[in-house]
């Protein structure tokens, strides 16, 4: 009897497609990936509509949204729900190795067999941050040691590289910038250093006197373009092993990544384009058409779905997501085209809106962490960067929206028989009350002596699992 096929998931955090030479970028940071989607299909508008990390992983691991998961907080409380199953939950029923790495700790991690740890946040003796060669280095043995084996394996690898602190080792570190990042006259970061909840986080990782934003966006894409060649060498090792033909591989991320943008500094909050958009890169020799490339839009919900039809796995789970083999080979006539959707954020912010090729709607569901409007409204042809908020200009389009997204939700809400968790979760922040009065009351009470050191910073980020 044929063994089935493998998986190696790369679900990597806080990577942004559009930073990605893959996906047009001007800068060469993924020529190894480039490479690879070469041999398999790229999906040109893929998105996470539910970030942070945990609703955004919840939701590639089960092929549910956040009404099916339940989950939409970055600090989610409890185990995730056992109305969902997870992917390496169906895998290891199927007969399944199942392993992940740096992925200890999170709800949607349940139904690992092994889970492997790593050293993805601090800094080594060098000063710089070395975090693919750590994952590579539990990595590359795991993998070896799953394809020994009798049984076929699923093995999801989460990089952190792309997440804060950007300090790729070098030269990676200076391989998109030549210029003076300590410029005194340079003040692209002035706002950022007056912003106190992250000031001393962010600049703790920083050269002393930095004074460049784009020097800051550099080691964003050097910590891509470091990470892009650590993940050839995981390429290298499946081809070395013999099992590339029999190996289903894909590249995706949680969410984006907001760099100097939007006054949101380095993070993953606020539900503008760049924290939004991901990439989906799927190879499988024979089973996937090379050089292919999928305009229409995917959601991360697709995920699962599509990986268990690629494995002729049948289950028993009802899911959201879509199998994208039907777009994959054009038969449209079986396969519901996504252009509009719901987006939701429970963050350092809770929000949500609604999304359309034109349009996008932000509602504030609590003072916005950056006293924005409660509600913002950008025409994404006409101003892509979301730099114009149109909601006083055009009411009657918010309305319309508002009614897109209202109908939307009393629909899940009915299928689902839950309320829909953006309103019932208000201890998204790890706090036990509602909804702040206003704006200063909500900075107040979640950063003023609570977040006054670089040192407590960096224990609340990575509290993001």
């Amino acid at each position: 009897m044929k063994k089935k096929a493998n998986i190696i998931l790369f679900g990597i955090d806080s990577l942004r497609r559009d930073r990605m030479s893959s996906y047009g970028y001007d800068r060469l940071t993924t020529p190894h990936i480039d490479k690879f989607a070469e041999g398999g299909v790229l999906f040109e508008n893929h998105f996470s509509p539910s970030i942070p990390t945990t609703p955004g992983y919840a939701s590639m691991l089960t092929g549910m949204d956040c009404f099916g998961t339940d989950v939409v907080a970055l600090r989610h409380k409890g185990p995730l729900g056992d109305h969902v199953k997870t992917l390496p939950e169906v895998l290891a029923e199927n007969g399944y190795n199942t392993t992940c790495v740096g992925f200890t700790g999170n709800p949607s991690s349940r139904g690992f067999q092994k889970y492997i740890d790593y050293e993805g946040w601090g800094p080594d003796e060098t000063g710089r941050c070395p975090k693919a060669e750590n994952l590579n280095n539990v990595a590359i043995p795991e993998l070896k040691r799953l394809a020994g084996e009798d049984k076929p394996f699923f093995l999801f690898l989460r990089h952190m590289d792309p997440h804060s602190p950007y300090l790729p080792p070098k030269p990676y570190e200076r391989i998109f910038y030549d210029g003076n990042e300590s410029d005194p006259n340079n003040d692209s970061l002035n706002k950022l250093k007056d912003f106190k909840p992250f000031a001393d986080y962010i600049t703790s990782w920083l050269p002393e006197g930095c004074t460049d934003s784009e020097y800051v966006d550099a080691q964003y894409d050097g910590a891509i373009a470091y990470m892009d060649a650590c993940i050839q060498n995981i390429f290298t090792t499946v081809e070395a092993l013999g099992i590339e033909e029999e190996t289903l591989i894909i590249v995706t991320s949680d969410h984006g990544e907001t760099l100097n943008e939007h006054e949101c500094y380095y993070d993953h909050h606020g539900l503008y384009e760049n924290t939004l958009i991901v990439p989906l890169i799927m190879k499988f020799p024979g089973k996937l058409p090379a050089g292919k490339r999928i305009s229409s839009v995917s959601l991360i919900k697709d995920i699962m779905p599509t990986v268990l039809k690629l494995l002729d796995i049948d289950s028993d789970n009802s899911f959201d997501g879509r199998n994208l083999l039907e777009l994959i080979n054009k038969d449209s006539m079986k396969v519901s085209q996504v252009s509009e959707f719901y987006i939701t954020e429970c963050t350092w912010m809770r929000k949500h809106g609604w999304r359309t090729p034109k349009w996008k709607l932000i509602c504030s569901l609590e003072p916005d962490f950056h006293f924005k409007p409660e509600i913002e409204l950008y025409n994404l042809i006409k101003d892509p960067k979301e730099l114009t908020n149109l909601a006083d200009e055009e009411p009657d389009i918010v309305n319309m929206l508002m009614g897109r997204m209202n109908k939307y939700i009393t629909k899940r809400e009915a299928e689902t028989g839950r309320t829909n968790p953006m309103y019932t979760n208000l201890s998204w922040h790890g706090r036990d009350h509602g909804p702040f009065k206003t704006s200063q009351e909500a900075y107040d009470s979640l950063y003023i002596g609570s977040i006054s050191t670089a040192q407590q910073l960096q224990e609340k980020d990575k509290e993001k699992v």
